[in-house]
């Protein structure tokens, strides 16, 4: 491809560092690591899927960048540690972590057995935990970090998701928790709360959810989803030294979507409002594609 990342950040900003990048074959982690490799850094990808995390390190490497992968199920101790073991000793440390892994599935909470509450909570809490702790031990004490966790619009709680919604608050309480305990070897951290992103994710919902899916932009009053570009432009700010004295901290990106509220009226900004400069959609990713449900 000819086209390159379009980021509004200044190039080589990360030249040197190491940055893993869990959930990093697709989506929201997919994207961010193509802007921090286009930036400078080699990014690890991680992931349970290999032909995901080969496709996108092909991808960075077609783009310029540098990448390389590593094969792990976040949810097991035991696998977490050998992965960061093997970063740490490929790469001499891990200067950056962006906790991006996760998933859910629309059930009420009546309707969740404790083997599928379990999974979620696994995958969306106890999996960044494990990553970040064993990169806090293998690395980032030493020499210090900036860790980045995914969370979600989980502000007034996750309706149908009860699961995720449990897990992702889980995790802004150990973000808070990680940045007070973990500063005095210089690491900070911070969480993300993507709102309605048009991403790869939202292919992965059933075929019956899709007019939902169509429906939920005039519930948001930017009145449109954000795409990956702008979660990523978010997370790489975070990791970045114009953010060293930002920890426990969590950057919503969500178009103001937690503040409506019944009675306001027309929530969504009009179409024609929607291009004026300061809200109309940042296209930084040369690679983005719409997901199926919005074709």
């Amino acid at each position: 491809m000819n086209a390159h990342y379009r980021s509004v950040f200044r190039p080589g900003l990360f030249a040197g560092q190491t940055v893993l990048v869990t959930g990093g074959g697709s989506g929201i982690g997919r994207c961010t690591a193509h802007e921090l490799a286009s930036l400078g850094a080699h990014v690890v990808l991680v992931g349970r899927n290999a032909q995901k995390l080969e496709r996108t390190c092909a991808e960075i490497a077609e783009d310029g960048g540098q990448a390389s992968h590593q094969v792990c199920d976040i949810r097991q101790e035991a696998a977490v540690q050998a992965m960061v073991a093997q970063v740490v000793q490929a790469r001499g440390r891990i200067d950056g972590l962006v906790n991006n892994a996760g998933g859910q599935y629309i059930t009420p909470l009546e309707k969740i057995s404790a083997k599928g509450w379990q999974a979620v909570i696994d995958t969306n809490l106890t999996g960044g935990f494990l990553v970040a702790r064993e990169c806090h031990l293998q690395s980032m004490q030493a020499h210090g970090g900036s860790i980045v966790n995914i969370v979600a619009d989980m502000w007034g709680s996750m309706p149908g998701m009860g699961h995720s919604g449990a897990a992702r608050m889980g995790m802004v309480g150990l973000t808070e928790t990680a940045a007070l305990e973990w500063a005095r070897c210089g690491v900070r951290v911070n969480a993300v709360a993507p709102g309605y992103i048009a991403s790869s994710g939202m292919d992965h919902y059933p075929p019956e959810a899709g007019p939902m899916l169509r429906e939920m932009r005039e519930t948001v009053p930017a009145g449109r989803f954000g795409n990956e570009a702008e979660t990523s432009a978010a997370i790489v700010f975070l990791l970045s030294p114009a953010a060293s004295f930002i920890s426990g901290s969590v950057l919503r990106v969500d178009g103001a979507r937690p503040q409506v509220r019944m009675g306001w009226g027309q929530v969504a900004a009009p179409e024609d409002v929607q291009q004026r400069q300061a809200v109309r959609p940042f296209d930084g990713f040369h690679r983005y594609v719409v997901p199926k449900v919005f074709q």
